[in-house]
């Protein structure tokens, strides 16, 4: 009989004060190994590793590439890399944002899943957006466990209920709640299972996605089996985006590995365009002050016509200059317009 041994932690804005609390209240000698992705600043070192073992009673550290798993320890993501497992070790990848992030909590539920299948449990806490989702449901198909954090007591409740709108979802409880939970869990005895049969070749297909272990080309006609050819681009790098389908649960794949739910996609092309509309009027007011500055060199020199033409221009330009504006800004007048 085997037991519990692999727990998956993931959480966004607001699951640190939970995360603490949860750890506070774990064994020392906890028969199971504890994996941790926070969604941090890829350009600080984090501390979180030092917060959590001031915590707690079990050591904290910042996961390193092929150390070897031992029960009793906290793993830490590192800044700018995906935390994933192997058999019996720990893998860092720098490879593409999933869910607009890196480190992201998928490629870690996931790989999970993937190499440990029963013996894993999921926990989901408080965050903005569903990065968590997808790798929640991939450890339930193996056979593992799932906890979310209850929304109603997550300072940010849409990564929970996400997770509890796409998934059955084994344990839904308060933050003081999970960690009794998990020290009954890991002493739970557990029938093995021929999981190698009953494993998702998509499941599988993925994970080595996210470790960057195949050749452009296998890569390619991999995310072609996984889904079908969308209308949609890639925010990230302007490739062709493929949809995945599992159940009601749709997220999308470029080849190069960037990953988006629909909530995490329709995110980063708000950004984009944001971006877009900024350089536009930037543009747009470059090239009336331009057009301006043209103007008054004609009048100058007594080209009278041409000035004129200038001045249109600057005109023009400073019209859909003003249009962009108020879409930026929010202006109501502006929007009122745009229902009409």
């Amino acid at each position: 009989m085997a037991k519990r041994d692999i727990i998956v932690i993931g959480g966004s804005a607001g699951a640190l004060e939970v995360l603490k609390a949860l750890v506070s209240k774990l064994p020392h000698d906890l028969p199971a190994s504890v994996f941790v992705v926070i969604h941090l600043s890829p350009v600080r070192e984090s501390v979180l590793p030092h917060i959590l073992t001031r915590a707690g009673r079990m050591p904290a550290c910042q996961a390193s590439h092929h150390e070897q798993i031992q029960h009793g320890q906290i793993y830490v993501a590192p800044p700018d890399q995906h935390l994933m497992l192997e058999n019996r070790h720990i893998s860092l990848v720098h490879g593409p944002k999933e869910n607009r992030t890196r480190p992201a909590i998928d490629p870690l539920f996931r790989s999970a899943a993937v190499n440990y299948g029963t013996r894993v449990i999921g926990v989901l806490l408080s965050g903005s957006l569903d990065d968590g989702t997808a790798g929640l449901r991939a450890i339930k198909q193996r056979g593992g466990v799932t906890i979310v954090q209850n929304p109603d007591d997550a300072v940010y409740s849409s990564m929970p209920e996400s997770a509890i709108d796409n998934n059955t979802i084994d344990h839904i409880v308060n933050a003081d709640e999970i960690a009794p939970l998990l020290r009954r869990l890991v002493q739970e005895e557990i029938p093995e299972k021929e999981e190698a049969d009953s494993m998702s070749s998509d499941l599988r297909k993925e994970d080595k996605l996210a470790k960057q272990q195949s050749e452009p080309a296998e890569m390619i006609e991999t995310t072609d089996e996984l889904g079908q050819l969308s209308m949609f681009t890639c925010p990230e790098c302007q490739g062709t985006l493929w949809e995945l389908k599992d159940g009601e649960l749709l997220r999308y794949r470029c080849h190069v590995g960037h990953a988006y739910s629909i909530d995490s996609l329709d995110a980063e092309q708000g950004e984009k365009l944001e971006s877009a509309l900024w350089s536009a009027l930037r543009a747009l007011e470059e090239r009336g002050e331009l057009a301006r500055r043209l103007a008054r060199q004609s009048r100058d020199r007594q080209r009278e016509s041409m000035a004129a033409q200038f001045e249109d221009r600057a005109h023009e330009a400073d019209e859909h200059a003003e249009s962009i504006r108020r879409i930026l800004l929010k202006d109501p007048e502006k929007a009122l317009m745009l229902e009409r």
